[in-house]
């Protein structure tokens, strides 16, 4: 562990001298198929530091799909991602190195049922990235009391609530120190009076600049918070915009007609 921790660190010196313009994450021909189903047909995209980029569209348009590309959740079958100037497409890649700077917050939370809240927050840190345990649960604590849940540190996931289940897990990537945020559908899976709360988390990130890219049918907070949005159809990217622009002046007739059916 210590030798991966060596080579990540390294890298992270050879990055930090590249130019600041660089894209954080560039897609270049981002293909995926499952078995004679193609579902991704070649996207192409660059995602800045900062930026908060959501992405849009209808059931089956291919939108999880792509962002579980991103850190090859799902294996591209074609196409290229660049994740900090490396090419985490190439099978020569340790990707388990890099997915410690990527979050994923998934619809189903994904916490160890077993395990306590603290447990859950404080078992990445420690076996990937060798912190002690209290240094993990320092920072775990810091984070749950801004998230309103500390009281909550040694109870279970079966003792949450949805939206405190969903502020959990994304507390869970935020303790691996992460330099970007993925987001799939986060609030699908709640209560319509419980998605507040996860939204709140997820605003307050964003007026941090924490880059963010989020899959959501959320389309009101997609026009307050995003830096831009994003409208996958069919497996490719059909518009983009900032979203005055996306959602008050669409350009295509298939964005004009999704979003009059969801707005």
């Amino acid at each position: 562990m210590n030798a991966d921790k060596n080579i990540l660190q390294a890298e992270d010196a050879n990055f930090a001298g590249r130019a600041s313009s660089q894209p954080l994450i560039s897609v270049r021909g981002l293909k995926k198929s499952f078995d004679n189903l193609e579902v991704l047909k070649g996207i192409d995209i660059d995602i800045h530091q900062g930026e908060v980029v959501f992405v849009v569209g209808p059931s089956g348009s291919g939108k999880s799909t792509f962002l579980r590309c991103l850190n090859l959740l799902e294996e591209p079958t074609g196409g290229t991602i660049l994740f900090e100037g490396y090419d985490i497409t190439d099978k020569r890649t340790n990707i388990n190195m890099h997915r410690q700077k990527m979050g994923m917050v998934f619809q189903q939370f994904n916490l160890f049922p077993h395990m306590t809240v603290l447990k859950n927050l404080t078992i990445g840190p420690m076996k990937l990235q060798g912190k002690s345990f209290e240094e993990a649960k320092t920072e775990a604590m810091r984070l749950l009391e801004r998230v309103g849940l500390a009281d909550r540190a040694n109870a279970y996931p079966n003792q949450l609530s949805g939206g405190q289940k969903q502020r959990i897990a994304i507390v869970r990537a935020l303790c691996m120190k992460p330099d970007v945020m993925l987001f799939d559908e986060p609030t699908s899976a709640l209560d319509p009076e419980m998605v507040g709360e996860v939204l709140s988390v997820m605003r307050e990130l964003a007026e941090e600049k924490m880059t963010m890219v989020v899959v959501t049918h959320e389309m009101a907070f997609a026009k307050e918070v995003a830096s831009r949005v994003i409208f996958i159809d069919e497996g490719r990217i059909v518009e983009e915009a900032e979203p005055q622009e996306f959602f008050d002046n669409p350009k295509s007739e298939r964005l004009k007609n999704f979003l009059a059916k969801v707005i």
